[in-house]
């Protein structure tokens, strides 16, 4: 019916192949006879079965569909590609467009655009289209391809000669309407969804089914109070859930309804420009841009004019960038590829801001419509909020199978309890009740809820520390964080440079530094003009605005801005300019100013921005380019560069200074030159060198501490930053993220160059800082001192290169890689995959600016931008500062702990109370409903609600908890635990019958003498009392073992250091602890008559409440000695795992204990090759032994996992 979907031609394909959306789907049919089946079946089984169908969509498929093509499909089943493989049932719609075609054809109204997935998906017999909705994205059916492919976007096929010149003219009213329709509205659209909804699904949630299930039985059996305060609580919980989820849609609509409505100005054919509502805008609709302020509602590339962005939104960083038009050059590669990384500067982006516009030669700035909706990149950051990735922890998988265990427990209680009431000659209806209450008793139904408790709570005091949490689940899994990467700038350094100082640099050689600090303004020269022009900033509102380090840069100079021109050049086309002129504070300088005709803004992916320039009054032109000082030289002249370049840009950034290079270049351009036409390539090239400039980026005050606590914690740490190699090594030493005396390898890896393949070098960086004892004046070094440690340093291209022809080496290089630097966005995000693919728990730390997709990425992303980018982060602190990162480990930790324990509890709570029912069971007899009540709400509903209220220890401890249920120590708890509750009560259950005052015959009257039987007649005796189900001297001395057990137990599990501060500091919990255990005492010791009848307990002599009460402190005293002194002994557990020689299975820890054999790692001063162009390596053969035995001595180093 569906098992091997795969096998059937054209019924299996994927979705979105290649995208973090990817898909398999399955083709099917829907058969009528089937559908019968399936509705006889929802009848008969009163809704059993329609409710398991709600829970595994693939069942309902495969019970009401037949396999069939894709093309045939009605229904579609989508499994996803990652480990969960989560299935989900998607109706396939059919659009029918004969009405808006008329009696025009398809072919007609694409003539332009032949290939346009619109056209394709077209049925040319019955004109209609099929298509199915996943994850508010649409996919149409391609009729030539045969499979459903993404619609609401531009192909990216198109070349930029065919955007210009299919799309500049704009589309037909039919044409719009016709995409309008395929494509759906231009809208970001979450409902705010029915509360009677959000009630349905929370209700149908397997837990509160069986919850259901449960107190359906315990009211048939007249347990009315406890099922009423079990109902009452669900409700409370339930009503709660709602209300929250209720309130983040609420939010989430709000965040993005009013960009849905936008007027905008659009050009269709023949009409010409008119007013539009933003909804209405297709993939293809030209967009006019008029000088007013505008929240982009859709992605476009801009064909013509100039524009300025605040792109908070995207990067997290309110710094105005520039957008210029897409060139019209008419080549054959697709247009994102001709402008690579830097097709972002062309694309003005769904959600950002156009602050201002500048008109070309032809009019208003245009652009065509690129995405809408959800394909937007607002629309996809807010998809990541609706549909986070799920995370791979497996607590929630053991818990599952934990709960499946108790299962199993439960139904062998259903069978005893079956067996002993069915061979007493009681009724089927008896005995079939008592048995599916003791099943229910060996499962407690807040299980699943009680790994919540601890993460509600931690969020709560993570809130007060203002870090805030949007997926809530994640604070468990940073209890088991064990690497963090941190961002360089913004993170670990302050967010703003300083101004240091510049070097000039003159016929081959480097002038003397110019100080800001003490020398004031620059003197004027060929650097001094470079620092006033080559930056992206922008006169705004009567000041000037930008990136930060631009604005220093500029200040530096003493010139000033003014608010931007605009002149007709002779080719017709408008100029608008900046111009820049010498403030009363700069250097003399022999010209009235500088205009800035045009921009090659900065990208991350070229490190360079230049800009074209012209002298106020003269006609003379010229390039300056600033970057990274190794990419700026490498466009240089190499007769203008001096020979010292590397020694003195190595002298600075040794220091941590961050550096950046200027050049010059004189232009002659003609008065008919287009400087939109002018090609980039030709104009850098041939530069002369200017100098460097030398800005100071300090580190934070909390950088150091936080870096030193989570070192003495055994967390590692790694930096990734877009910065220069050099500094950001210098930062990591200064931070102490490299400790001092640890030596540094440089790696280099290089592309294949003709027939040599790819490389890899490795350098040793001894002159970076000498060994140093600890204590030690830094500037003494120690001759002959040896360094073991070793930390791996790359850039972003070798990474790139290690990942492409090196990859079975790159695992190897990363367990010691430290510093990762020129790492673009996307890099970033592949290495906290390639450190997950190791096995570790990462944490990412950053500011939002480039680090969104790394942030969302890691086990736990924190960002410390509250920028509208962020909220794809799991986590954002309002503390611009690393101090979040150990505070968010601490409470996950404390959070992990405190889920464990209280499962723990509501385990034993749950199996103290089956053996005890079961004992009881064996007499026909069970615990009275006052007895259950004491045992299930006033004691383990309070104990499961303030439990975890105990507060993270404030001092990191050197390992982490456990992170999985099916550990040895929680299942060694578990098992002792329930192993001498069986033993004390099977003791008391035959001792007290062992009693000479015991007697088969209950009363309520009087207590039996310690040595005498109680006799019928010396009470209110009665001939039917032996057949009350509660009343019995067993009852009245299990009752109390299992009530106070259940107090010890919450005792013996509030465990406080290392993770958790102690017991007394929860004050809630220890007081009500206290009453529990005074109320139970006193119960049980008070002779008050009236308390007995109304818990339906039988008086006892006291010398048998002092045995209850010695085998309670047995208990106590054993529980605790083997909970504290053996099962939370760390020490004790290294011991053991050294003795029986345990290794850990992460991966990092077994790619270490393989290099720690290998004398010849890690490599130094030698260059290896790839063994061919595509991907092998070449690899030292010891790195592919398998482990075989460690040498003495080499064992411990994995056993504080």
């Amino acid at each position: 019916m569906g098992g091997k979907p795969s096998s059937l031609d054209g019924h299996h394909a994927l979705l979105g192949k290649g995208t973090e959306e990817e898909m398999e789907i399955f083709g099917y049919r829907t058969q009528v006879f089937r559908r019968v089946l399936c509705v006889a079946g929802y009848l008969f089984s009163c809704g059993v079965l329609l409710l398991l169908f709600y829970w595994k969509p693939e069942w309902d498929v495969w019970a009401n569909c037949i396999p069939c093509n894709l093309e045939e499909a009605d229904i579609v089943l989508l499994r996803a590609t990652d480990e969960f493989q989560r299935y989900k049932r998607k109706k396939v719609i059919s659009l029918e467009l004969q009405h808006l075609l008329d009696t025009e054809k398809p072919d007609q109204l694409f003539s332009a655009d032949q290939e346009s997935v619109i056209n394709r998906a077209i049925a040319r017999t019955g004109c209609k289209v099929r298509y199915v909705q996943v994850q508010k994205i649409r996919y149409v059916w391609d009729v030539p391809g045969k499979a459903f492919v993404r619609v609401g976007s531009l192909e990216d096929s198109n070349t930029c000669y065919q955007i210009h010149q299919k799309f500049r003219d704009g589309l037909t009213k039919r044409q719009r309407d016709l995409r309008e329709l395929v494509c759906g509205p231009n809208a970001i659209e979450i409902e705010i969804r029915p509360i009677w909804k959000l009630l349905f699904k929370e209700i149908l949630n397997p837990f509160y089914v069986f919850q259901a299930f449960t107190l359906t039985l315990w009211l048939a059996q007249g347990y009315l109070e406890y099922s009423i305060a079990i109902i009452i609580l669900s409700i409370i919980s339930i009503g709660l859930t709602v209300y929250d989820l209720r309130q983040q849609s609420v939010k989430l609509h709000n965040l993005v309804e009013e960009h849905n409505k936008v007027q905008v100005m659009v050009w269709t054919q023949p009409e010409g420009g008119h007013q539009s509502e933003s909804c209405h805008l297709v993939p293809g609709d030209i967009l006019l841009l008029e000088g007013q302020r505008l929240s982009m509602p859709c992605d476009a590339i801009l064909l013509e004019g100039s524009c300025v962005v605040d792109e908070g939104m995207l990067t997290g960083e309110s710094v105005p960038v520039t957008k210029t038009p897409l060139p019209q050059v008419d080549n054959v590669q697709p247009w994102k590829k001709h402008s690579l990384e830097d097709h972002r500067r062309h694309v003005l982006f769904c959600g950002t801001e156009v602050i201002q516009t500048r008109h070309s030669s032809k009019g208003p700035a245009r652009a065509v419509v690129l995405q809408t909706g959800f394909n937007t990149a607002k629309g996809d950051l807010v998809r990541s909020i609706l549909y986070p990735k799920p995370m791979n922890f497996r607590l929630y998988k053991e818990a599952f199978l934990f709960i499946v265990g108790l299962v199993v427990i439960g139904l062998i209680g259903l069978v005893y309890a079956a067996a002993v009431f069915g061979s007493r000659g009681r009724p089927a209806s008896d005995t079939v009740a008592m048995s599916l209450l003791l099943l229910t008793v060996a499962v407690p139904p807040a299980i699943p809820a009680a790994l919540t408790t601890g993460i509600v709570y931690a969020q709560r005091r993570l809130k007060k520390k203002k870090i805030f949490c949007i997926s809530p689940q994640r604070i468990n899994i940073c209890g088991q964080i064990n690497m963090v990467c941190f961002d360089k700038t913004g993170t670990l350094t302050e967010d703003g440079l300083d101004l240091w100082g510049a070097i000039p640099c003159q016929e081959k050689s480097f002038l003397p530094l110019h100080s800001f600090s003490s020398s004031g303004p620059l003197p004027w020269g060929p650097l001094c003009q470079a620092m006033a022009t080559c930056h992206s900033l922008l006169f705004l509102e009567g000041k000037i605005q930008g990136d930060p380090m631009d604005l220093k840069m500029f200040e530096g100079t003493g010139w000033e801005m003014q608010e931007a021109r605009s002149e007709e050049r002779e080719t017709g086309e408008m100029e608008a300019f900046t111009v820049v002129k010498p403030g009363t504070s700069a250097s003399q300088a022999p010209l009235e100013g500088m205009a800035i005709l045009h921009q090659f803004p900065f990208s991350s992916s070229l490190l360079r921005m230049s800009v074209i320039t012209k002298e106020l009054g003269k006609d003379t032109h010229g390039l300056h380019m600033k970057g990274a000082p190794e990419t700026v030289a490498s466009f240089c002249q190499p007769s203008t560069v001096p020979p010292s370049f590397q020694a003195e840009l190595k002298s600075f950034t040794a220091q941590g200074f961050r550096v950046i290079a200027l050049a010059h270049k004189a232009l002659f351009l003609d008065a008919g030159d287009s400087l939109s036409d002018l090609d980039r390539d030709e104009l850098e090239s041939g530069l002369t060198f200017l100098g460097l400039l030398v800005m100071e980026n300090r580190l934070k005050g909390e950088t150091r501490p936080v870096l030193e606590e989570l070192r003495e914690a055994r967390i590692r740490t790694v930096m990734v930053t877009g910065d220069n190699l050099e500094t950001a090594i210098t930062v990591s030493r200064n931070s102490d993220m490299i400790p001092s005396g640890d030596r540094v390898i440089l790696v280099e890896a290089s592309d294949p160059e003709g027939p040599h393949p790819a490389s890899v070098t490795w350098q040793l960086m001894e002159d970076m800082q000498p060994c140093k004892e600890k204590n030690q004046d830094p500037y003494i070094t120690i001759d002959g001192s040896s360094c073991s440690s070793f930390h791996f340093a790359m850039n972003g291209k070798t990474f790139q290169v290690l990942q492409k022809y090196f990859s079975p080496l790159l695992p190897k290089i990363l367990v010691n890689g430290t510093v990762f630097a020129r790492m673009s966005p996307g890099q970033k995000s592949s290495l906290v995959e390639e450190f997950q693919k190791l096995n570790y728990f990462v944490g990412m730390c950053g500011d939002g600016a480039n680090d969104c997709g790394a942030l969302k990425m890691a086990h736990a992303g924190i960002s410390l931008s509250e920028q509208e980018a962020s909220v794809a982060s799991p986590f954002t602190s309002q503390t611009p500062n690393i101090q979040c990162v150990p505070e968010l480990i601490r409470e996950g930790r404390a959070s992990l702990v405190s889920s464990f324990a209280v499962f723990k509890y509501l385990t034993i709570y749950g199996l103290t109370q089956f053996i005890g029912t079961a004992l009881l069971y064996w007499q026909l007899q069970i615990f009275g409903n006052y007895q259950y009540l004491i045992q299930d709400v006033c004691i383990t509903l309070v104990v499961c609600l303030t439990m975890s209220l105990t507060e993270a220890y404030p001092k990191l401890a050197p390992y982490r908890p456990a992170g999985r249920l099916l550990s040895p120590p929680l299942l060694l708890s578990v098992f002792l635990n329930v192993c001498f509750t069986l033993i004390v009560q099977i003791f008391a259950f035959l001792f007290v019958r062992q009693q000479p005052w015991y007697s088969a015959i209950r009363s309520h009257r009087g207590c039996p003498l310690g040595n005498e039987p109680f006799l019928l007649g010396n009470g209110t005796g009665n001939s039917t009392e032996p057949e009350d189900t509660v009343l019995s001297y067993e009852d009245t001395s299990l009752w109390p073992l299992v009530t106070i057990y259940c107090i010890i137990m919450a005792f013996v599990f509030s465990k406080g250091k290392p993770f958790r501060k102690p017991i007394y500091t929860n004050y809630i919990f220890s007081i009500f602890l206290c009453i529990q255990l005074g109320l139970c005492l006193f119960l049980f010791f008070a002779d008050i008559e009236a308390i007995y009848k109304g818990l339906m307990l039988l008086c006892t002599p006291t010398i048998w409440r002092i045995y209850i009460l010695i085998m309670l402190l047995v208990k106590f005293g054993v529980s605790f000695f083997v909970e504290d002194a053996i099962l939370q002994n760390h020490r004790l557990w290294l011991w053991i795992k050294a003795l029986f020689r345990f290794r850990s299975s992460s991966k990092y820890r077994k790619l270490q204990r393989q290099l720690q054999r290998d004398p010849s790692w890690p490599p130094l001063n030698q260059r290896d090759f790839a063994e061919d162009r595509k991907s092998k390596a070449y690899v030292n053969p010891v790195f592919e032994n398998s482990e075989g035995d460690l040498p003495d001595g080499a064992t411990l180093e994995a056993v504080g996992e």
